[in-house]
């Protein structure tokens, strides 16, 4: 992971979930020194929101302690539970973590409350670090993430699909066409593993997917389709048109099971059983060469002729609560970039690290794929993570609407760009 991406310049504060956190910290743990891990720097609370690695965590935090003295408690939540909403809770309460879980475009939701970590050693080895335009550094990229469509190396290869040519509608569509006919000897249930049940998935639909249309096949800087979303809700309409068709291709190859009212366990299984040949997932999915008994890939969401790239980069931040103890989150930040640390988080945890000295190759099963790509300058920003914050509980229903029959290509695109104008107007 040795390529950099320009740090995220945020413009302005972002529609606000948290009642008052527009004030101003005044406490000195907003300017503490920083110290190196050995430095005794009291107990640090870290509000994890990925619980498929809360036992890595727990093993990182034990590390933490043998090597430093200090002491990392590690709270997990996620699975149904919204991260922002329990953050709310935690806010009001006057119960708030040390270090905590924000997406880029929940930072203004902080204004004032986010510690700056600018100059912090950690930030020298990553090109991957937060950087709002008022508040500073203040972001640490814990990991890498990519999302395409991830498939399943082994059936493409005994179907005769190169997946290197798949980068317009048409390669999918006679790709989709093969595989189907080639279901019962391949051993598939459905060609695609994709759900677009809103209320549990919606997060995958209205932010990942959706993201597709944002960034693919743009390089990582380029905001075009970001900026235009952020100009009060505006859409390139022969784009999201482009983008419906391939949706709609989608569908039809599905597993119906699992279209309309799936699970995201469902899929992943599906998927590691090797019953869809494709999902609509990143990385995160599966983390263990023992997942899976066939080689994985990443292919473009290629609804335009030409499309090639993959979406890569943070899509998260562990950020340091300003009002709590700035001098332990700065610490552990630095031990956390660390080779102990990063020993656990990328061979344990099955992340992809952000840091250039990183000396360990990710034992994720998509990770191949995805340095490929990286490597080659094909992979786009996670500029999902800058739409209005909560665009994504409105267009993932959209995305269900169409699943359902209720909505042919024509009115995906319509629709899409009627509610996103309406959420960005209130």
């Amino acid at each position: 992971m040795k390529k950099k991406v320009l740090s995220v310049l945020l413009a302005g504060a972002m529609a606000a979930c948290l009642a008052g956190c527009g004030s101003t910290a005044g406490s000195d743990n907003g300017t503490a020194a920083s110290s190196d891990g050995s430095a005794k720097v009291g107990a640090v609370r870290l509000l994890n929101g990925k619980p498929e690695i809360d036992s890595q965590l727990q093993e990182l935090a034990a590390l933490y302690k043998e090597e430093t003295g200090n002491i990392l408690t590690v709270e997990t939540i996620g699975g149904d539970t919204n991260a922002a909403d329990e953050l709310k809770k935690m806010y009001q309460a006057d119960n708030m973590p040390d270090i905590f879980v924000i997406e880029a475009n929940q930072a203004g939701t902080w204004d004032g409350l986010l510690a700056n970590l600018e100059g912090e050693a950690w930030t020298n080895n990553t090109g991957f670090e937060l950087v709002d335009s008022s508040m500073g550094t203040i972001g640490f990229p814990y990991t890498v993430e990519a999302t395409a469509l991830g498939y399943n190396a082994d059936v493409l290869k005994a179907a005769g699909i190169d997946a290197s040519t798949l980068t317009s509608y048409e390669a999918y569509k006679t790709c989709f066409e093969t595989l189907d006919a080639k279901k019962d000897e391949l051993g598939l249930t459905a060609v695609l593993g994709w759900c677009a049940e809103p209320a549990n998935l919606g997060w995958s639909s209205g932010t990942h997917v959706f993201g597709q249309y944002l960034d693919a096949g743009l390089a990582a800087d380029d905001t075009t389709y970001i900026d235009l979303l952020n100009d009060g809700g505006k859409v390139d309409e022969a784009r999201m048109l482009n983008f419906a068709k391939f949706i709609g291709l989608m569908n039809d190859y599905s597993d119906p099971a699992l279209l309309v009212d799936g699970t995201y366990d469902q899929q992943v299984a599906g998927f590691k059983e090797g019953k869809y040949a494709f999902i609509t997932q990143g990385n995160w999915c599966v983390t263990s060469p023992d997942d899976v008994a066939f080689e994985c890939g990443f292919a473009p969401y290629a609804f335009e002729d030409g499309i090639d790239t993959i979406i890569a980069g943070p899509p998260s931040y562990w950020v340091s609560y300003s009002e709590g103890n700035v001098a332990g989150a700065k610490a552990f930040f630095n031990w956390c970039a660390g080779d102990s640390a990063q020993n656990i988080l990328v061979n344990k945890a099955g992340l992809v690290s952000p840091f250039d000295d990183c000396q360990y190759e990710a034992v994720n099963p998509f990770y191949k794929s995805m340095k490929t790509y990286i490597d080659a300058n094909k992979y786009s920003g996670w500029h999902t993570m800058l739409k209005k914050d909560g665009l994504q509980n409105v267009t993932c229903v959209v995305f269900s609407d169409y699943a359902q029959g209720k909505l042919d290509a024509e009115g995906f695109a319509t629709t899409m760009a009627q509610v996103i104008s309406s959420y960005y107007a209130n």
